[in-house]
């Protein structure tokens, strides 16, 4: 009997380590998850790309006088990070005193900002002026604007161009307010 009861103590020691080893490996059913949610960066307007669109314009020139007219601009843009390069070409109809289609005068500008919000640029822009109308005059183009984005494909702007007279000797003061459809 002795064998039999060293035989038994033998088998329950050696059956206790799997018993707590199984116990220890319980079947568990998660109750929850860790939900995952999406992020989504508000990257803003994107300025890069074509755009077109209408201007209302006073320019005041040294020999002309004040003059106020419509015109319609085309241009494109690269936006890198929050710098933004890009060009533009504008024709607008002047008159003076209520008189229609006295001239027209048009422009071709490079464009250099900073978008300094989600939807506002500011820029600087420098190109070339030249009235078509008699007497012929160019121009040397400086000034710069801000423009705001107010939906996902419109912006409005504000700009300023001061030019100096290659030929013709009229120094002019340029203030435009327009709005462009960004494709």
């Amino acid at each position: 009997m002795r064998i039999a009861s060293t035989l038994a103590i033998a088998a329950l020691v050696s059956a206790a380590p799997v018993g707590a080893a199984m116990a220890a490996d319980l079947i568990t059913v998660p109750t929850s998850t860790q939900a995952e949610l999406p992020i989504v960066e508000d990257v803003g307007f994107d300025w890069s790309g074509f755009y077109a669109g209408v201007h209302g314009t006073a320019q005041n020139g040294s020999v002309s006088g004040t003059q106020y007219g419509v015109g319609i601009q085309a241009g494109v843009n690269a936006q890198f990070d929050f710098y933004l390069l890009g060009a533009e070409v504008a024709v607008s109809g002047l008159a003076a005193n209520d008189t229609v289609g006295e001239t027209t005068y048009g422009q071709v500008l490079g464009r250099a900002g900073l978008v300094v919000s989600d939807n506002v640029l500011v820029y600087a822009a420098g190109g070339y002026g030249i009235d078509l109308g008699v007497p012929e005059e160019e121009d040397v183009l400086v000034g710069g604007g801000v423009e705001l984005a107010v939906t996902d494909a419109i912006s409005v702007r504000a700009q300023y161009l001061h030019g100096f007279p290659v030929t013709g000797g009229n120094t002019k003061d340029q203030f435009t307010v327009g709005a462009s459809y960004h494709f």
